[in-house]
């Protein structure tokens, strides 16, 4: 018997009970540059800095989850264990997807966050070769008893930070700081209203509201010097904290910041797992990029569009959090190529079919489907090609796309597969060769219906791996 218990520890890796061995309970903050070409990346270490308390997951530290493009690792230098892990992907290997990253050379500065070690520990980075398995890339050593080695005392902003939900321990529960930018000091009352509205959106949404007491939400108010982000595709430049800007990549509505110390900062101030950007700007947009941070646009010109927000924040919380991908393919996006033809994609409701007896959504699958599921897509796609000929930007945009969006909801509403689980061929920005699993779910079509099966069950699995 103590033999199995050995050999089942072995395998699971380290566990609570050896947490304050290994950890003094802060938080490192490891800033690098991240630099590269399509085909090339190099990292160089900027700065190390001790944060606030751990909250992130004490138990089960060496993740479960085989999610993300990157895994950062964490060892212990003497022993060679295994400390820490945690799956992420980045704006750097998106950026990477992009025409322009095939003739130009791009640096991005980026965190990693872990638990503060006791001891000297190898830090490394794994990144998913061509057949999705993760291989080392990279490495440093970290000393924390150097005292020049980690700055102990980090730019801390002047930011007010209120709890805005609070259901316990950062390091038992699932903790989100909700950050606004391109609001004013004059304007903090609106985000104030924003973050609460917002906040009861996200927890009104299952799986959230089933799940509702394994989260913390925190809000940071954040003040920019002017109202609004930047729209550089039509010459228009603000003065935001953060830097949120429109037309990322060359898409006037994907909305990322490149200025990660501003940011960090700024998250820092609260304990937090995730981060949830609230910009003040009227064009529809946002961004998730997973274990990163979401942005979500926060005004809108035409009366009855406000619901278009409230899709927005809980689809880019699925890309972040549970690093569900876009299962749409007929929006235009900045993307050259994001996924290889023929290699099965590592989100978990996106599939090439490289074998339909065993998709990776099988127990979800409904009896008797048929594997590929046939549905509706040639009229869905008619639809979709002639609101894809409407000027996004122009002012008359809702008035002339409702008819072609209401024709394509009652269209997915009606599908004798509705509620079903199969494979749909259409996902990933991708109209043939990558499948969803489902004919509607939040991350497919722009609506306010739920999260499908496959979907919900990625969902819930981030929320309890990170709440034990």
């Amino acid at each position: 018997m103590r033999l199995l218990i050995l050999t089942v520890l072995l395998i699971s890796g380290v566990r609570a009970g050896d947490f304050d061995t290994w950890f003094t309970g802060a938080t490192l903050r490891v800033d690098y540059f991240h630099s590269g070409t399509a085909e090339k990346e190099y990292f160089a270490l900027d700065a190390m800095y001790k944060t606030g308390t751990w909250s992130g997951a004490r138990v089960e530290r060496v993740t479960p989850l085989n999610l993300g493009e990157y895994q950062i690792r964490m060892y212990d230098v003497a022993s060679g264990t295994l400390l820490y892990s945690r799956g992420y992907s980045t704006l750097f290997n998106e950026w990477q997807t992009t025409a322009e990253a095939k003739k130009s050379f791009k640096t991005v500065h980026e965190s990693w966050r872990v638990p503060m070690p006791r001891k000297t520990v190898r830090l490394t980075v794994a990144r998913r070769d061509k057949q999705m398995r993760f291989r080392e890339i990279w490495s440093t050593e970290i000393d924390p008893a150097l005292p020049h080695l980690i700055h102990d005392k980090p730019h801390r902003p002047a930011y007010k930070v209120w709890p805005l939900m609070q259901n316990g321990d950062p390091s038992k529960k699932v903790d989100i700081v909700i950050l606004g930018d391109g609001y004013t000091k004059e304007e903090m009352e609106q985000f104030r209203r924003d973050a609460r509205h917002y906040n009861t959106v996200m927890f009104d949404t299952e799986p959230f509201k089933s799940h509702r007491k394994a989260f913390n939400v925190w809000v940071v108010e954040v003040i920019s010097p002017e109202s609004g982000i930047s729209k550089p595709d039509k010459g228009i430049w603000k003065d935001n904290a953060l830097g949120c800007a429109y037309f990322t990549f060359g898409s006037p509505r994907y909305i990322l910041t490149e200025n990660n110390k501003a940011l960090r900062d700024a998250a820092g101030l609260a304990p937090y797992d995730y981060i949830n950007i609230l910009v003040n700007d009227n064009r529809y947009g946002g961004g998730g990029i997973y274990n990163l941070y979401t942005t979500t646009y926060m005004r809108v010109d035409q009366p009855g569009q406000e619901w278009q927000m409230d899709y927005v924040y809980v689809h880019e919380f699925g890309h972040a959090f549970a690093g569900l991908g876009d299962e749409y393919y007929s929006s235009s996006t900045g993307y050259d190529a994001f996924y290889s033809a023929g290699v099965e994609p590592w989100e978990p409701n996106v599939t090439a079919l490289l074998d339909k007896n065993n998709i990776k959504w099988k127990e979800f699958i409904t009896p008797g489907i048929e594997i590929p599921t046939p549905w509706n897509k040639k009229e869905y796609d008619r639809l979709a090609s002639a609101r894809a000929k409407l000027d996004r930007l122009a002012p008359d945009y809702y008035v002339k796309r409702e008819p072609y969006i209401r024709k394509q909801h009652e269209l997915l509403a009606h599908s004798p597969f509705a509620g079903k689980v199969g494979a749909f061929e259409g996902a990933g920005y991708e109209s043939r060769g990558l499948y969803r699993p489902s004919v509607d779910c939040r991350m497919f079509s722009l609506s306010l219906v739920d999260f499908d099966p496959v979907c919900n069950h990625a969902l819930v699995r981030v929320i309890q791996y990170l709440s034990q």
